[in-house]
């Protein structure tokens, strides 16, 4: 395979991660120890709050008082196309019983999780459409308390258009805090008595080794960490379009790569001309934020075929990736690995990102190899039982008897017995010894 950097990273994810690592290790430690004076603590050194924690309904109407109704209406726009979709899929999956021989039958339960702790960002930027992705979804899918929580953002608190998606979302309690401490706080109960099962939602690279290092104590929806892009594009692609979608996601942070995918050397080169003027043009914030992520994590790789395209793409499995290329029918069948994909110039990453209903909440760090992006079924517990006749157990125990001597496991092995003298006891059974085999 003919691949070759046309611009190559200097840095990559797992750039500064140790140190990232040993900060959030101590935090947990600290805050698990101490408890909500510890949280509170950081949240005063941190954040810069000094109020109280948890959100008021007072506070909520007052925010809501302050939010345009052109906003209030858009933000209910967004609301209403992620939560159809989340419950699409939900109702894409389904609980059901089979008999799987006569008198045996097995069945699968959705049982949704008492309790969801949902990050949403709001430093740098008001991350609105992150609280509609998480909780609503959450709602949808039937958790009974779902914890919110982001950072404060003035002597008011929490961003009032924040508060109102949080709210109209189904939020039952919103915490204000970020960062570290508000991870900490939804997993450990604090300020709740509502430990949470599973924690979601985006974040830096703090909020996700935090959200990595509490899995197995409680659930997580992936590891996602600075967003990426990826866009694959052939000679028929705007460069205009495709330099301005890489910009829209490596403004958001220094550490956001952007990377493009084309056999189109003159593509490539268009592209690379526009990047300076597209970043130069943003507000100071936005234009150091993708002036570090261009000049750092960005890169333009060129291939030969469409086939070596797929290849690179699918190893990078990027947690966005557009496809602004000829034969987009092709590309559907080919690509596997991503978190969402983005078919035709028309439906470019930022109308995902905010409003047009699927989830913006995905697998970054090459994740999406192995996962998708957040969805109804991440709050479900999709758990089996089984049932069956006292003729169906004939089978079954003398089958598990004999599995289990064969094995070595003789308990078990007793069990399927017991069952087998009660029911058949003017029956012989055949046994397997495990020294036999």
């Amino acid at each position: 395979m003919t691949i070759q950097y046309y611009k190559k990273a200097e840095k990559n994810a797992s750039t500064g991660y140790g140190e990232t690592q040993e900060t959030v290790a101590r935090m947990l430690a600290e805050i698990e120890a101490e408890g909500e004076a510890k949280a509170k603590e950081y949240c005063r050194t941190l954040d810069g709050w000094e109020g109280d924690v948890v959100v008021s309904r007072e506070q909520i109407k007052a925010a809501s008082a302050r939010v345009p109704e052109q906003l209030k209406r858009d933000i209910e726009f967004a609301y209403e196309r992620v939560s159809r979709f989340a419950a699409a899929q939900r109702d894409s999956i389904g609980e059901f019983e089979v008999e799987l021989s006569p008198g045996l039958f097995a069945g699968q339960k959705l049982i949704p999780m008492e309790t969801a702790g949902c990050y949403v960002p709001g430093g740098r930027y008001a991350h609105i459409a992150s609280a509609i992705m998480s909780v609503a979804t959450a709602k949808v899918a039937g958790v009974e308390n779902v914890v919110a929580c982001s950072v404060p953002r003035d002597e008011n608190g929490i961003h009032p258009a924040i508060l109102y998606a949080m709210d109209l979302a189904g939020a039952d309690i919103i915490l204000q805090m970020g960062g570290v401490q508000g991870i900490a706080s939804m997993a450990f109960g604090l300020f709740t008595g509502k430990p949470a099962d599973i924690l979601v939602g985006p974040g830096n690279r703090f909020v996700a080794e935090a959200k990595r290092q509490l899995f197995g104590r409680c659930g997580i929806d992936m590891f996602a960490g600075p967003t990426e892009i990826g866009i694959i594009a052939d000679e028929s692609a705007d460069p205009d379009i495709v330099a301005a979608d890489l910009v829209g996601q490596a403004e958001h942070g220094p550490d956001s790569p952007a990377w493009l995918f084309t056999t189109s050397r003159e593509l490539a080169d268009a592209v690379t001309e526009r990047m300076p003027g597209l970043i130069e043009a943003l507000p100071e914030t936005q234009r150091k934020a993708a002036d570090a992520a261009w000049r750092d994590y960005g890169e333009i790789i060129l291939c030969d075929s469409r086939e070596e395209v797929v290849e690179v793409s699918d190893r990078y499995a990027s947690e966005h990736l557009e496809i602004q290329a000829q034969d987009h029918d092709w590309w559907m069948a080919n690509l596997n690995s991503y978190g969402s994909l983005f078919v035709g110039e028309e439906a470019t990453v930022a109308f995902g990102d905010k409003c047009s209903g699927t989830n913006h909440i995905l697998p970054t760090k090459g994740a999406a190899r192995y996962t998708g992006g957040l969805c109804a079924e991440k709050f479900l517990k999709i758990v089996t039982y089984q049932r069956q006749s006292r003729e169906a157990t004939r089978d079954v125990a003398a089958v598990t008897a004999r599995l289990s001597r064969c094995e070595g496991m003789e308990g078990h092995a007793r069990t399927g017995d017991v069952r087998l003298a009660k029911y058949y006891p003017d029956e012989t059974f055949e046994l397997v010894i495990a020294e036999e085999v």
